[in-house]
C-alpha cells in the first residue's frame, strides 16, 4: 500500500476516533449544563459554565485513555506499560475532589458549613462525564434527571422545614 494511502487511512481513523470523543464531551457538557443551570438559578458558586466544563473534561480524559494506551503501546517500553483505566478515573476524582474542597467553607457568624451541595454537584457532573465517555448515555441522562430533581425538591423541602 502506498505511503499516501496509508497516511490518509490513518487520518480518517484518527478523525473518526476524535469525533466520537468530541461527541461524548458535547453530550457530557449538555448533561452537566442541566445540573449547572439548577445551581445557577439557586445562585450557587459553581454554576452552568463550571459544571459543563467539569462534565466535559471528565468525558475527554476518559476518552483519551484509549489513544494514550495505543500511542505508548508501540514504544520501546511497551512491555512495561500496564493499561489500567481505573487509574484515569482515580486521577479525575482526585482532581475534582480538590476543586470541590475549594467550594466548601465555614460561615463565621453561626459556624455553618456551606458549599457541600455545590461540591456534590461538581462530583456528580464529573461522574456523569465519565459515564458518557464509557457510552453509558442512558445512565448519564437518568442520573442528570435525578440530580436536578433532588436539587430542586430538596431545596424546596429545606425551605419548608426552616419556616416551621
Amino acid at each position: 500500500m502506498p505511503f499516501r494511502s496509508l497516511l490518509m487511512e490513518n487520518f480518517y481513523a484518527q478523525w473518526n476516533s476524535q469525533s466520537v470523543i468530541l461527541l461524548n464531551v458535547l453530550v457530557a457538557m449538555f448533561f452537566g449544563g442541566f445540573i449547572g443551570l439548577e445551581r445557577e438559578l439557586a445562585k450557587k458558586p459553581a454554576g452552568l459554565r463550571t459544571l459543563m466544563l467539569v462534565a466535559g473534561a471528565s468525558a475527554m480524559l476518559v476518552g483519551l485513555s484509549d489513544p494514550l494506551i495505543e500511542r505508548f503501546a508501540n514504544e520501546a517500553y511497551d512491555e512495561n506499560l500496564r493499561a489500567d483505566p481505573l487509574r484515569i478515573v482515580e486521577a479525575i476524582i482526585t482532581g475534582i475532589s480538590f476543586l470541590c474542597a475549594g467550594t466548601i467553607f465555614r460561615s463565621g457568624k453561626d459556624d455553618a458549613i456551606e458549599g457541600l451541595t455545590t461540591a456534590a454537584a461538581i462530583l456528580i457532573c464529573c461522574v456523569i462525564g465519565i459515564a458518557v465517555a464509557l457510552y453509558q448515555w442512558v445512565l448519564a441522562a437518568g442520573v442528570t434527571f435525578f440530580a436536578v430533581i433532588i436539587l430542586r425538591t430538596a431545596a424546596a423541602l429545606e425551605r419548608l422545614i426552616s419556616k416551621r
